[in-house]
């Protein structure tokens, strides 16, 4: 790859600094982007994070876990290599990492969005020679809406659903996009339940000062409850459970840039589809590469062929990256919970 990061079995290595950036493989050393589990494993002696990460990277790699943390923006020297952690805007604590050794600086982004999120911090554009970016929605075709109008959107569905007597139930990642939701939507609709996967989630987000509505645990019990009208938002593991069974008459909804394809929403089996992605969009993608000013771009997890090509196209130097990351997958909670390897191309 270069003389600052080199691909290994465990991950991406710096030797120089003896670290790795979201190794998949148990290491010493791991500098982490964002506590996502397919780019924050168990298993690392020590661990680097943003400081807004430390609650939920925390409440996910277990208590006895060592963890340290950096500021947005402060540097940390690890054997001489300048390293720093800069707002990828993906989810609570979600971090680019810049890495500047001898005069030559690289930025892996993680996984990053550009839209402005009342619950992290925003993307900031990083200077670099080389770039190594994510790709998951890496398609023309991913174009997204308005955050605005998605969220009057799932507005106007709860309130359709509230006044015909039903559940809204709404699956989205319990990590990031969960707590997006609940911080766009109008809790004065009804009362706000929550899944216990995502209601964990709640509770490291306000422990790190994020304002999110008012939400009660949707337990296993309370058969009896009356859930009329109410919002209960869950992870899509919970689809098809008999979790499901005690909301009695239920509106189903789920949130997800794959939402933008036809034909997703019948395959997922729900009600409604709200395109709400935590990742960069086809343009603001090539609008994030030409703010870093970088020279060479390494693509990985996503459609990274298509963004290779069009890179070359426009002059740059750019290569497809094999990681074991895999961004937001249309088929299961990877962003949360998958383990497997990808090279790309959901």
């Amino acid at each position: 790859m270069g003389s600052v990061l080199e691909l290994t079995d465990r991950g991406l290595h710096c030797p120089a600094g003896d670290f790795y950036i979201d190794p998949w493989k148990p290491v010493a050393r791991a500098v982490v982007t964002h506590a996502h589990a397919d780019h924050a494993r168990r298993g690392h002696e020590k661990y680097l994070t943003a400081t807004d990460g430390e609650h939920v990277l925390r409440s996910r790699m277990g208590q006895s876990a060592v963890i340290d943390t950096l500021d947005y923006g402060e540097r940390l020297t690890m054997n001489g290599v300048d390293v720093s952690l800069h707002p990828a805007g993906h989810i609570l604590g979600s971090a680019q990492i810049r890495i500047e050794h001898r005069g030559e600086v690289w930025c892996v982004s993680g996984d990053y969005k550009t839209d402005p999120d009342r619950t992290c911090a925003n993307f900031e554009p990083v200077r670099c020679h080389t770039f190594i970016t994510e790709s998951t929605f890496g398609l023309p075709i991913y174009q997204w809406p308005s955050q605005v109008s998605v969220f009057e959107q799932v507005d106007d569905w709860w309130r359709a659903n509230r006044d015909a007597g039903k559940v809204s139930v709404l699956f989205a990642y319990a990590l990031g996009k969960s707590q997006r939701l609940l911080a766009g939507v109008d809790p004065s609709i009804a009362p706000i339940y929550c899944h216990g996967a995502v209601e964990m989630c709640n509770r490291d987000y306000r422990a790190t000062g994020i304002e999110l509505p008012e939400t009660e645990y949707a337990g296993r019990g309370e058969r009896g409850k009356d859930w009329q009208g109410a919002l209960v938002i869950a992870p899509p593991s919970a689809q098809g459970t008999p979790w499901l069974r005690k909301f009695g008459n239920v509106a189903t909804g789920f949130a997800s840039g794959w939402m933008l394809v036809r034909g997703q929403r019948r395959r997922r089996a729900v009600d409604r589809g709200f395109v709400l992605s935590d990742h960069v969009d086809w343009p603001s993608l090539f609008h994030s590469i030409e703010a870093t000013g970088a020279e060479r771009v390494f693509a990985t997890h996503g459609s990274r062929r298509a963004v290779v090509r069009r890179l070359r196209e426009q002059g740059y130097e750019a290569e497809m990256l094999d990681t074991w990351w895999e961004g937001e997958s249309d088929d299961g909670e990877t962003g949360e919970t998958g383990d497997g390897k990808s090279g790309g191309g959901e």
